[in-house]
């Protein structure tokens, strides 16, 4: 881990974003991959990556962004906390926008959002899960950002932890993107193309948030809570409502819990 870290403090922390959010794109491909040697995936277990996967994006929130987001900010009482205050509530509401306005579907294949469409349902079922990853690839990003903005509470390790454990999180994610479409009779290698495309827009996202941050410095704790507003708003309306739909609420608490620890641990360990 050393050796990784000393990698990446000696590239560009821009170019250590796309690294990054490359990697935790590769790491939904993977997921996704398993649709070639697994026939179904029970829904038991699907239920608990998808907990799992919850688990790991508000442990984030907090650790890797409102916490640090929270310390940067200049000014005590409540003045400190008005950049974060600020950046939540605008990422939540850039989601809900986007929830809004962008065609999609949710994993159950029951009901679709945003604007009317003729888009085939695997295609809109694509576009919810890259709606998901929009913010996981700026909170990769605006952390890499800070470092390259010279700020002290952002770190390459800290920046590592989160990207570790969004890259974690995003086996499940690829898994829940190319289930569904194969339990729809959608060819394999479809399944595969579709699930790995969601988490395309990673990298993009990181690259956006990174040069972002590093050109305007001062915006890096709003950026740090707009980047988790995003995430826990993703949480809450549509990964823990989905584990909700069958009778295996228990599991999918439990994978939540494990997903919330494997990033605490992350985040304190490595950050």
């Amino acid at each position: 881990m050393e050796n990784l870290i000393q990698f990446f403090e000696s590239i560009d922390p821009v170019l250590g974003a796309l690294y990054a959010s490359l990697f935790t794109w590769g790491i939904t491909a993977l997921g996704a991959s398993t649709v070639f040697f697994v026939k179904t995936m029970n829904r038991a277990v699907l239920d608990g990556l998808l907990g799992f996967t919850g688990g790991v994006m508000v442990a984030a929130s907090f650790w890797s962004l409102l916490a640090p987001g929270i310390e940067m900010s200049p000014g005590t009482g409540f003045v400190k906390v008005i950049p974060s205050i600020i950046g939540f509530g605008l990422g939540a509401l850039f989601i809900f926008g986007l929830d809004k306005i962008l065609p999609h579907v949710h994993i159950n294949f029951k009901k679709s959002e945003g604007i009317k469409t003729p888009w085939r349902r695997t295609t809109l079922m694509v576009m919810a899960i890259t709606l998901h990853n929009i913010p996981e690839g700026l909170a990769v990003g605006v952390l890499f950002g800070g470092v390259a903005a010279g700020i002290p509470e952002a770190s390459i390790a800290g920046a590592l932890a989160l990207a570790i454990g969004i890259g974690i999180q995003n086996f499940p994610e690829g898994i829940a993107v190319s289930m569904p479409m194969r339990r729809q009779g959608v060819s394999r290698l479809k399944c595969f193309w579709y699930g790995q495309l969601s988490a395309i827009v990673e990298p993009i996202a990181a690259v956006i948030g990174a040069v972002a941050v590093t050109f305007f410095t001062p915006i890096l704790p709003y950026a740090l809570a707009f980047a988790a507003g995003a995430m826990i708003f993703v949480v809450v309306e549509e990964v823990i409502p989905e584990t909700q739909q069958d009778k295996y609420t228990d599991i999918a608490t439990l994978g939540f819990i494990g997903g919330f620890i494997v990033m605490m641990t992350l985040d304190v360990g490595l950050g």
